[in-house]
């Protein structure tokens, strides 16, 4: 990363890592979630939740690029990485960082491991890794997710491949 990282938006201190208040969020989203099964069946209960997760997610790469200097880009958004894999809440490999490219494998995602424990594993992609992909589309969006992986999923790792698309 630059020496330009800190016109990125940065935690301020006391602000709580992103692994804690998911932790937080998902406490809150349970009890809500299980209701909405009860009500209305799990099909639809993940369908309302992915819809809200995502709009969330949008909303919050809103904030972001709203509070970056200068205007976003691929390397103002690698800059944002420290924000999720603060507090040891992913290991990860970067493969590939450039202006127009920025990959990586996650080795580790705590993220995961917090929503098992918690009992949520089975939505745990609902909660994390659907705001992924689209928490870039209202940073930047020119900035393209693909994955074909998760660890949330079961799989090995987690292989991110953003591109920015002039």
């Amino acid at each position: 990363m630059s020496d330009e990282a800190t016109s990125t938006p940065s935690p301020t201190e006391g602000e709580i890592g992103i692994l804690a208040r998911r932790r937080i969020e998902a406490g809150i989203i349970k009890p809500i979630y299980e209701e909405m099964v009860e009500a209305i069946g799990q099909q639809q209960a993940e369908a309302i939740l992915d819809a809200a997760i995502r709009k969330a997610a949008i909303r919050a790469g809103e904030d972001f690029a709203a509070r970056t200097p200068g205007g976003t880009n691929l390397r103002t958004f690698q800059e944002l990485q420290t924000l999720w894999t603060q507090d040891d809440a992913l290991v990860i490999d970067v493969v590939k960082a450039t202006d127009t490219e920025f990959h990586y494998t996650v080795k580790r995602c705590r993220y995961a491991e917090t929503y098992r424990e918690m009992g949520l594993g089975k939505i745990g992609h609902l909660l994390s890794c659907n705001r992924d992909g689209v928490f870039c589309t209202g940073y930047d969006p020119r900035i393209k997710l693909s994955r074909t992986k998760t660890l949330m999923q079961g799989d090995d790792c987690c292989n991110f491949e953003y591109h920015l698309e002039e």
